[in-house]
């Protein structure tokens, strides 16, 4: 299959992108979601194309848990909520791929935030779950300060 038209329109899209996991990829456009099983093939088109890419499935399945139930969604094509960001809540592309860069996902064409790169290299590692969820605690004291 060709995903070109659909990446395209990724691309037009505020917080388009592509993710890969355990159950197949799901490309982001519009108002859309496109889902399939042919991972490595759209995969290599969307960063062809320039495309945000997040490649989670080979980190491991307890870290990526703590992403996906407590951590914030993409905010595609609407804007971000506002901070406290929560599993429910939307969050910009680029702190949701700095979180998953982190666990060890393969992240292409996302640049972490300068805030989001201080806040990592301040801290000592440890156990990936623990600092994700540190640092999602952060975010949301974050928020806190700042409202």
């Amino acid at each position: 299959m060709n995903y070109r038209s659909y990446i395209m329109r990724a691309l037009a899209t505020e917080g388009g992108h592509l993710s890969l996991g355990r159950g197949g990829f799901t490309l982001h456009y519009d108002n859309a979601r496109l889902s399939g099983y042919d991972c490595d093939a759209v995969k290599a088109e969307a960063i062809a194309a320039g495309l945000p890419v997040i490649d989670s499935r080979e980190v491991p399945f307890e870290i990526v848990a703590v992403l996906a139930v407590s951590g914030p969604m993409v905010a595609v094509n609407q804007d971000p909520s506002a901070r406290l960001w929560h599993g429910l809540a939307y969050a910009p592309l680029s702190y949701v791929a700095s979180a998953y860069r982190r666990a060890g996902a393969e992240v292409h064409h996302i640049a972490d935030g300068p805030d989001v790169t201080a806040w990592f290299d301040e801290h000592p590692p440890g156990p990936m779950a623990d600092v994700l969820r540190i640092w999602l605690g952060h975010i949301r004291r974050v928020a806190v300060l700042h409202a």
